[in-house]
């Protein structure tokens, strides 16, 4: 039923400096961006074909935790290595620290990422799409179990040849 993420929004603590990181990282990621205010407060909308990310002003100024309840960080998808490269040296060229792009088998053999924050200290991450990811968007209709249902098929397709 449920398809994709379609927005999300960020509570950042300086809207104007905040702004100008999204502006800069958005716009060499080749996404586009409103600008329409709500209740009467700014509101940057960076849109892409598939989300959209809105920045808004917090309440307070308190710095980002990952490990207190809420979001912990925010995965971007890329098709290839080749983009995440691109990415890379994209992000890097405009003054953005950002890891270099490397594997991380801990999460699946072929995750390929690089990570960086925005000023609030919010983790922000581009993976490159693996098989996995692959399979399970061909494969959803075939998809039973609810607990690792792609191990599940996998398991029964070898078994049924």
């Amino acid at each position: 039923m449920l398809k994709r993420i379609d927005h999300i929004y960020l509570s950042v603590s300086d809207f104007s400096r905040s702004e100008t990181f999204y502006d800069l990282v958005m716009q060499e990621l080749e996404q586009h961006k409103g600008d329409k205010a709500i209740a009467g407060e700014p509101h940057a909308h960076y849109l892409g074909p598939q989300f959209q990310l809105t920045i808004r002003p917090a309440k307070t100024g308190q710095k980002h935790d990952p490990y207190t309840p809420g979001l912990h960080h925010l995965c971007f998808q890329v098709e290839t290595m080749t983009e995440i490269d691109s990415c890379f040296e994209k992000l890097r060229a405009v003054g953005i620290e950002v890891s270099p792009p490397k594997r991380y088998p801990e999460y699946h053999p072929e995750y390929y990422a690089i990570f960086f924050e925005d000023p609030d200290g919010i983790r922000l991450e581009i993976v490159a799409e693996t098989s996995a990811r692959q399979a399970l968007e061909s494969q959803w209709d075939e998809l039973e179990e609810f607990l690792n249902p792609l191990q599940a098929l996998l398991k029964n397709e070898h078994h049924n040849p």
